[in-house]
């Protein structure tokens, strides 16, 4: 799962990014409770109204029929290199949604949990922490959260009380080791080694602050020359490597009880 204490840091971009590199069919959920949809905004341009989305799932829980539902709110994401299927759950249209999302979120874990045991990895874009209508259950039952913050000390100053916050969070869950960073522009100007000590949390990996490239996935961009082997890509190949690396030893480190309560972003879903 990826979340982000303030501002912009590029977390719904990363996503969009990790999603697109992911090895195995994937499913990215729009959770982010400000709405507006992003991600058909940018990467899509707009050009695609969605049939259904999350408020669908808010709609079919009443009827305890959230597993049943999900796959017909999923929509493909176009990107003829990709070999295996990436979808994705389209978010709310409107932060006045948000409310109507507060009971869905558990069950649609468990729904994430079920689409695992068919092959499928999930990757959450939550937003910014802390608004109403935020999916804590998700950022509980996920494998592995990523706070997403660039490296300078604006980001750094706001994110650091969110980042206790999560580990406070996750401590009286039980669930530790399930935290980390994901870097967007590695030493501009501070280093991991840096962000990590000011924020108490371990960096997973990080993104190259590579604009040209980011837009491809942000506002749907043309993609520039040599685009596969752009500084982006490489470090979204790296960090997709470094997640499912991340979670595997997560799991062989808990008992089949501990797992059987979380579900797989080898799709980041914290």
């Amino acid at each position: 799962m990826l979340t982000s204490a303030s501002g912009s840091p590029g977390a719904t971009t990363t996503a969009v990014g990790l999603a697109l590199a992911w090895p195995r069919p994937v499913v990215l959920v729009e959770a982010d409770p400000t709405g507006g949809s992003p991600i058909l905004a940018g990467y899509f341009r707009g050009t695609v109204a969605p049939a259904r989305g999350l408020i669908d799932l808010a709609l079919a829980h009443r009827d305890d029929h959230v597993e049943a539902a999900l796959p017909g709110t999923l929509m493909p994401i176009p990107d003829p290199a990709r070999e295996h299927q990436a979808w994705l759950l389209p978010g709310i249209r409107s932060h006045a949604q948000a409310r109507s999302l507060t009971h869905v979120w558990e069950p649609l874990r468990r729904a994430f949990h079920a689409l695992e045991r068919t092959g499928q990895d999930v990757i959450v874009d939550a937003g910014r922490l802390g608004l109403t209508g935020s999916p804590d259950p998700l950022i509980r039952g996920a494998d592995l959260t990523l706070l997403t913050v660039r490296t300078d000390l604006v980001s750094l100053s706001g994110a650091k009380s969110w980042a206790q916050t999560l580990r406070d969070d996750v401590e009286t869950d039980g669930a530790t080791g399930t935290l980390g960073l994901l870097l967007v522009g590695d030493r501009r100007p501070y280093a991991a080694a840096d962000v990590a000590k000011v924020l108490g949390l371990p960096v997973a990996s990080a993104i190259a602050w590579d604009p040209p490239a980011a837009a491809v996935f942000s506002h749907g961009a043309s993609p520039p020359r040599r685009f596969e082997s752009s500084p982006l890509v490489r470090s979204l190949h790296a960090a997709r490597a470094a997640i499912q690396a991340t979670v595997a030893a997560r799991r062989a480190a808990v008992t089949p009880a501990q797992h059987a309560d979380h579900y797989a972003p080898e799709g980041v879903a914290r």
